[in-house]
Order: C-alpha cells, then sequence, then structure tokens
C-alpha cells in the first residue's frame, strides 16, 4: 500500500514538473529567439519606413492616405495569393494542382497560412472538408507509420535468422531505417527545391522539417514563385512526399518520446525504494499478492524441516 500511494504521489507531482520544464523551454526558446530575430524586426521596419518618407519626398504629386490604401491593397492580394507583375498579376493559385495542395495543407494541420479561402461559402466548407479529413489523415498516417515499422520488423527477423545475430540485426535496421528516411524525407529534398524554387540548401532543409513536423509557419512555401514555371507533377510529388514524411517522422517523434518517458521515471533509486518497501511491508503482512504467497511458503518451508519442504517449490519465474 505504501509503494501504490507513493507511486500515486509521484503522479500527482509528474504533471506541475513537466509544465515547469515546458514553460521554462518555452521561455528560453522565447529569449533566444528574441535576442536573434528583434535586432533584423526592428532593421527591417526601419528601412521601410525610409523608404516610405523617400517615396513621398521625391514624388511630391503622390499623396499619403492614397498610397497607403495601394500598399494595403497589394497586402491583402498577396495573402489571397494574387501578385502584381508590371501591367498584369499573376493567377493560378487556386487551379487544381493548387487548390489539391492545399486541401492536403489543410487536413494535414500544417495550415501555411499563406493561402485561405476568401468566400463565405468556400470557408464553411473548409471546416466541413477539415472536419472529416482531419481524422481520415490520422487514420492513413497510422496505417503507413505501422506498414513502416512493420517493415523494419520483418527485416530484423530476417538478418536474425539469416545472421544468427539477435538484437545486433534490430539495432542495424532501424539504424538503416533512420538513415533512409532521413536522406529521402529531410537530406534530398532541399536539392529539388534549390532547383525548382531558387532556394538555397539550408532554406530548403528548414522547409522541409517545418512541412513535415506541421509546423507550417508559411514563409517558404512550394510553388508560389509567380517569376518561375512549375512542371504538372511538381505539387503531387511534394503532396506524396509530405504525407509519408509525416509518417515517417511521426515514428521518430513516438520512438523519442519513449525514450523520454523511459529515461526519466524519476531516477532507478525510486524504484529500488518501492522495491524494499514492498519486501518490509511482506514481512509485515499489510500487503495481500504474489510476494506474501512467496513469502509464506518460504517461511513454511523453514518450519517444516528438510523432509517436508519438498511440498511446494516457488517458481522461478516468480522469484
Amino acid at each position: 500500500m505504501v509503494a501504490a500511494r507513493r507511486r500515486q504521489q509521484q503522479r500527482c507531482w509528474r504533471v506541475p514538473v513537466l509544465l515547469a520544464a515546458y514553460l521554462s523551454y518555452v521561455g528560453l526558446g522565447a529569449g533566444v529567439l528574441q535576442a536573434l530575430e528583434r535586432p533584423a524586426e526592428v532593421q527591417a521596419a526601419q528601412h521601410l519606413l525610409q523608404q516610405h518618407r523617400d517615396l513621398l519626398g521625391n514624388h511630391t504629386c503622390l499623396q499619403g492616405p492614397a498610397l497607403q490604401r495601394l500598399i494595403e491593397d497589394i497586402i491583402q492580394a498577396y495573402k489571397s495569393g494574387i501578385t502584381l507583375q508590371g501591367n498584369t498579376t499573376s493567377l493560378g493559385k487556386w487551379d487544381y494542382s493548387g487548390s489539391f495542395f492545399f486541401s492536403i495543407s489543410a487536413i494535414t494541420t500544417i495550415g501555411y497560412g499563406n493561402l485561405s479561402p476568401s468566400t463565405a461559402a468556400g470557408r464553411i466548407f473548409c471546416i466541413l472538408f477539415a472536419l472529416f479529413g482531419i481524422p481520415l489523415n490520422l487514420i492513413l498516417l497510422n496505417e503507413i507509420g505501422q506498414l513502416m515499422l512493420l517493415g523494419v520488423q520483418h527485416c530484423a527477423r530476417c538478418l536474425e535468422e539469416v545472421f544468427h545475430w539477435q538484437k545486433k540485426a534490430s539495432f542495424l535496421i532501424k539504424t538503416c531505417a533512420l538513415v533512409t528516411g532521413l536522406l529521402l524525407f529531410l537530406l534530398l529534398p532541399p536539392l529539388l527545391f534549390s532547383d525548382k524554387e531558387g532556394w538555397s540548401y539550408e532554406e530548403g532543409f528548414y522547409y522541409s522539417f517545418i512541412t513535415l513536423s506541421t509546423i507550417g509557419f508559411g514563409d517558404y512555401v512550394i510553388g508560389m514563385n509567380p517569376d518561375r514555371t512549375y512542371p504538372g507533377w511538381y505539387k503531387n510529388v511534394i503532396s506524396l512526399w509530405i504525407l509519408f514524411g509525416m509518417a515517417w517522422l511521426a515514428l521518430v517523434i513516438k520512438f523519442c518520446i519513449n525514450f523520454l518517458e523511459s529515461s526519466s521515471d524519476f531516477c532507478q533509486c525510486n524504484k529500488s525504494t518501492e522495491m524494499a518497501e514492498d519486501f518490509v511491508d511482506d514481512d509485515k503482512n499489510n500487503m495481500t499478492g504474489l510476494h506474501n504467497v512467496e513469502m509464506g511458503n518460504d517461511k513454511d518451508t523453514k518450519l517444516k524441516g528438510p523432509d517436508e519442504s519438498h511440498t511446494y517449490t516457488v517458481p522461478a519465474e516468480a522469484v
């Protein structure tokens, strides 16, 4: 009973401890990001204001309020996927391939934010579409992840049977699966993005992780550069990459969670203390169960002597 109460107390304290660690981690991240990004933000804002002043100063015929309205209209059009190119505008964000990619980003909960429905009917449909699409996406991702896991386990069993490696085979296959996933979903795609989008490798790698982890900031999105021509298969292939990459990354995150949970069980000393208390409670007959039966039978064998001790033997598995 004492051990059970201690475990309950540990569970009660575990949430506040994890919450404190969570808030500390987020606070640390906020401080680092503020130190890194705030100076660039201030510099960009000052540069924008200086350009605005220079434009009004060099072109006295322009009026401040009219220019401000034009800027706001351009920003709103850009959010809708329309960009100004000389005397023309670029369309195509809501063609079928663009709409298909938007649907993928919606039900995968990536939500880049650079493109969104502007009509009331489109918004209502988006709600209903996501309401049923998100569970469907989760089920599919789970099945793909399980299929990947079964493939890894099957390969490990084959190596164990052929080479009789046992634990080495499982470790080798998991390492190969991790490296293969890194290549297919994180390391090689930036090369494609560099070719089709003109991004640097670092920008492509950043986009890959932000997308597959469903963070989806929206600062980098494929197929949105009006100055580039994209092949028809491009967005479809990227959609499949997102689907399988999310399943692979979910497995990696699951392994990380299992590792953290197994390594953060509040020290092995707590477990040894609980075991010692269990034995003490058994001696005092304050607990019932397998340990009491074992201890009781041990006492009986000691009292009965050598001739009668063969009547009961404690199983080796229980010991």
